[in-house]
């Protein structure tokens, strides 16, 4: 994703689609549950720093798949594609 670059501890996060079928063949998308969300992180910001000046290394990295709330952070989209920035503190937990 290099059209955007995330800044300080912020996280560029996009959306993991799942659906889900109910009886009777209607598929229901996850963006239609009430839970949190996986997505996955497809840039890290520069990070930031501890009271010495030294860098703050992230939790999460390219590629993980985490869990974060859906009414946090803000979505951006790009090329067509929906994505959404996070700090690192507003993810909640890295599935798998």
């Amino acid at each position: 994703m290099a059209n955007v670059k995330p800044l300080g501890d912020r996280v560029l996060l996009e959306l993991k689609e799942n659906t889900e079928e109910m009886k009777g063949g209607i598929l229901i998308p996850d963006t239609a549950k009430e839970k949190p969300q996986e997505y996955v992180v497809v840039a890290l910001g520069t990070g930031k720093n501890d009271d010495k000046g030294n860098k703050i290394p992230f939790d999460v990295k390219v590629g993980d798949i985490v869990l974060t709330s859906r009414y946090g952070g803000t979505e951006v989209k790009v090329d067509g594609k929906e994505f959404k920035v996070v700090n690192q503190e507003d993810i909640l937990a890295i599935v798998g």
